[in-house]
């Protein structure tokens, strides 16, 4: 048995329009982190005034032996993806590098392009957690000979807008096997 190392990971692009902080969302992290449901693995905060000027703020939980670990196992398994073995260890040395760097898992590029995107008086936070809850499940999947294939989030939001969409459809169902039922009385 292979013990399972991280949770499930996820990352999270936010952004605000005309942004109002009173540090609720730092107080609702820090609760989560601190009941040991999530890590925070990299987190970037980005701010544009009116004229264009930005101001950033990043913070994570990884200390720096664990920053060079994700990192190579990251790009380890990037690597690996794009080009098996050989990939695997060019992605392994990458991932170490970038962490070393304190680039935790968002680049530079992905910075500048979500500086870019968001207009003036917004905001945009990038997080990316570990979810630590799951990782008891996730081992017990492992054992149990299972593999992950596909994953994704579902919220309320999704939901409700599938919901309408559904009604929508079953409206327009009933409507069209009415019509035939009209035009033979």
């Amino acid at each position: 048995m292979v013990e399972v190392m991280y949770g499930p990971m996820q990352l999270l692009v936010i952004v605000f329009d005309n942004p109002d902080f009173h540090g609720q969302i730092r107080r609702e992290l820090e609760s989560v982190m601190e009941k040991g449901l999530i890590r925070l693995i990299d987190l970037v905060f980005l701010w544009k005034d009116a004229e264009g000027n930005v101001a950033a703020m990043e913070a994570t939980q990884l200390d720096e032996e664990e920053r060079m670990r994700f990192g190579a196992v990251v790009g380890g398994i990037m690597g690996f993806g794009a080009g098996g073995e050989a990939g695997a260890i060019e992605g392994m040395e990458a991932g170490a590098l970038a962490a070393a760097r304190e680039n935790y898992g968002i680049t530079d590029e992905d910075i500048m392009d979500i500086t870019e995107a968001i207009p003036e008086n917004s905001a945009a936070g990038l997080l990316i957690i570990e979810h630590l809850w799951a990782k008891k499940l996730k081992q017990a999947i492992a054992d149990a000979g299972g593999v992950l294939v596909t994953q994704g989030m579902i919220t309320p939001e999704l939901l409700a807008l599938v919901g309408a969409e559904l009604a929508e459809a079953v409206e327009a169902a009933e409507k069209k096997e009415q019509e035939p039922a009209a035009a033979t009385a």
